[in-house]
């Protein structure tokens, strides 16, 4: 289970950083007093605009960078508390961190299999598992920078899964990816579910989360402005989809700020 209370993250801009969001405000709110659960055995989606706090969000729950202020709990942990036991329960996947090019998929999955202590022979099996499923074990002896955009993926997606955690934390797991690989990616996920995970994600491709998702929270201006199931955020907002049903929780938002 994920318990997020009161999470605020706020920080300090340089010059270049306000020039770039033409403000003269010397300091970014990127989440504001946002609170939510996530359950074991369930997609909890995050939705939102860019610059919502989404990736904020998963990367303090990932123990990336430090909240300004609340608690995070990852089964039982705080996170600024005991990082390294939140880190050995989660896989984490984002587009930001990118796998060395100069090394090849397989030492890479070896690599982040030891570092987490994973027995030989069990990392072994993940790896038939992970490079099976993904189609990637005709490259595993390829360097990084010399596989698609899609085949570096799956490979990214077979690392952050190598030590089999109970947690999956994904940042736009199928953004720029063609639609038989993000298929391969949500069908995963899925399977992840079945197995009793948890399985946190961020995306912006409204058909994806009704899909995927058994709950869903909308944050923008990075406060939650609404969550629950497909159903509830239809039943709330009266639209037909998730799209206008973002759409007008977004259009309300905004003309109460």
């Amino acid at each position: 289970m994920i318990e997020i209370k009161n999470l605020s993250k706020i920080f300090k801009l340089n010059k270049k950083q306000m020039a770039e969001l033409k403000t003269k405000d010397p300091v970014k709110t990127a989440v504001d007093d946002l609170s939510l659960t996530a359950k074991k055995g369930e997609i909890y989606g995050l939705l939102g605009p860019n610059g919502a706090g989404k990736t904020t969000t998963l990367r303090c729950i990932a123990t990336i960078i430090k909240p300004t202020k609340g608690e995070i709990y990852v089964n039982g942990h705080e996170v600024q508390k005991e990082p390294e036991a939140v880190r050995t329960s989660i896989g984490f996947l984002t587009s930001d961190i990118k796998l060395d090019e100069q090394f090849d998929v397989d030492y890479m999955f070896q690599f982040f299999g030891r570092l987490h202590n994973v027995p030989k022979d069990v990392l072994n099996r993940r790896k038939e598992e992970l490079f099976t499923y993904f189609g990637i074990k005709e490259f595993a002896h390829k360097q990084i920078k010399e596989l698609s955009t899609g085949m570096k993926q799956k490979a990214a997606i077979a690392v952050s899964l190598a030590h089999n955690p109970d947690i999956v934390i994904f940042d736009e797991p199928t953004n720029g990816l063609d639609i038989i690989t993000a298929r391969s990616v949500t069908d995963y996920l899925k399977k992840l579910k079945d197995e009793g995970k948890l399985i946190i994600v961020s995306t912006h491709i409204m058909s994806e989360a009704e899909k995927l998702c058994d709950r869903i929270g909308i944050i923008v201006d990075g406060r939650k402005i609404a969550e629950g199931t497909l159903g509830e955020l239809l039943h709330e907002t009266g639209a037909e989809d998730l799209e206008d049903a973002f759409f007008e929780l977004y259009r309300n938002r905004k003309e109460e700020a």
